[in-house]
């Protein structure tokens, strides 16, 4: 082997160098560097020393063509404000390991045709896999046309029950919230939440009455009040209740933003939060949650690490393994807004 690399400055060195470097032939070089075809182990090793040598990196287009892999995924969005798509796009970027994978990230803004450019662009820079993250936990239809490649739908379900979905249990999340309210003594407990036509708020409430109702109680007012995420709604609504029902000790909001609301409401009633009344959110969104006064308990649906399981279940996909969908539990992060009673 030469001792000395001659690669001008100006330029990265090449597989061409390495196998100069080496006193071997290109091909040999190559089949070294990436592991396939025979090559004696003295070769190997010399080709080795010559590449680390010269800080050779080889290409990952040339990589990808001799494997039939780019190492790219993409990451198809409708969430405009990220505040889903990107703990998951987080997540999946753990699972694929520090510089393995990249992702492409691509924002649909909800409009199916906007979605079919994103997915034939997608596949065009020959992607080996992809996630589709919904902006709500309906099921959406599956992406139109024939995919060539693995596709994980995350958070949003597909409609078609054959293809692998990653969600979160929000029926269990209202299980968990009314849960955690009775174990810090409350027994009159109202649900302030978001708009019906969502299959979040629907679940949500669901998993609420089950809970309520095997503890032998039922929702104050003896429904859910639904009407939209926002914190005017939670105002609002929390104002009705108090008002219609002063016998309220604990309310469990659809989402953090509703939760802050009712907080403003309850604290210009004069309503100790968390002494005479509790407070539960649903989110964990650090932004509202952690800032609010006083800081807010939520449900956190763990989203990193629903992005990182359907990370693996893709990277698994795209290995020709089988996958199936998956729901997983949330959990309780406790702050000042709940604590038990005495």
């Amino acid at each position: 082997m030469t001792t000395e690399p001659e690669v001008p400055a100006y330029r990265p060195p090449t597989l061409t160098d390495v196998a100069k470097l080496a006193g071997v032939s290109v091909a040999t070089a190559s089949k070294a560097i990436n592991g396939r075809g025979e090559v004696r182990t003295t070769t190997r090793v010399r080709v080795l020393e010559a590449a680390e040598l010269l800080s050779f990196a080889p290409n990952a287009l040339a990589r990808g063509l001799l494997s039939g892999r780019t190492g790219t995924v993409g990451l198809l969005t409708s969430d405009l404000e990220g505040r889903f798509s990107i703990p998951i796009l987080m997540g999946a970027e753990d699972a694929s390991g520090a510089g393995q994978v990249s992702v492409f990230l691509c924002d649909a803004r909800g409009d199916a045709i906007r979605e079919k450019h994103h997915v034939q662009a997608l596949l065009s820079r020959r992607v080996d896999g992809l996630m589709v993250v919904g902006s709500r936990t309906d099921p959406r239809p599956p992406l139109a046309g024939n995919i060539p490649v693995p596709v994980v739908y995350v958070y949003a379900p597909s409609a078609d029950p054959a293809d692998i979905s990653i969600t979160v249990d929000n029926v269990g999340g209202g299980r968990l919230a009314i849960e955690h309210l009775l174990a810090c003594g409350r027994r009159n407990i109202a649900h302030i939440t978001g708009e019906a036509g969502f299959q979040a708020a629907r679940d949500r409430a669901e998993g609420a009455t089950a809970m309520l109702a095997a503890a032998g109680l039922r929702m104050v007012g003896d429904r859910p009040y639904f009407g939209s995420w926002d914190e005017s709604w939670g105002r609002a609504a929390a104002h009705m209740v108090v008002e219609q029902h002063p016998e309220v000790d604990a309310i469990f909001c659809g989402s953090d933003q509703i939760a802050r609301g009712v907080l403003e409401t309850l604290r210009d009633f004069g309503r100790d939060v968390p002494r005479t009344i509790s407070v539960i959110g649903f989110d964990n969104w650090e932004a509202i949650a952690a800032d609010s006064r006083p800081r807010l308990t939520s449900i956190d649906m763990n989203l990193k690490h629903l992005g990182a399981v359907a990370g693996q279940r893709l990277f698994a996909a795209i290995d020709g393994a089988a996958a199936s969908s998956e729901e997983f539990p949330g959990r309780v992060v406790m702050r000042e807004s709940t604590l038990p009673v005495g």
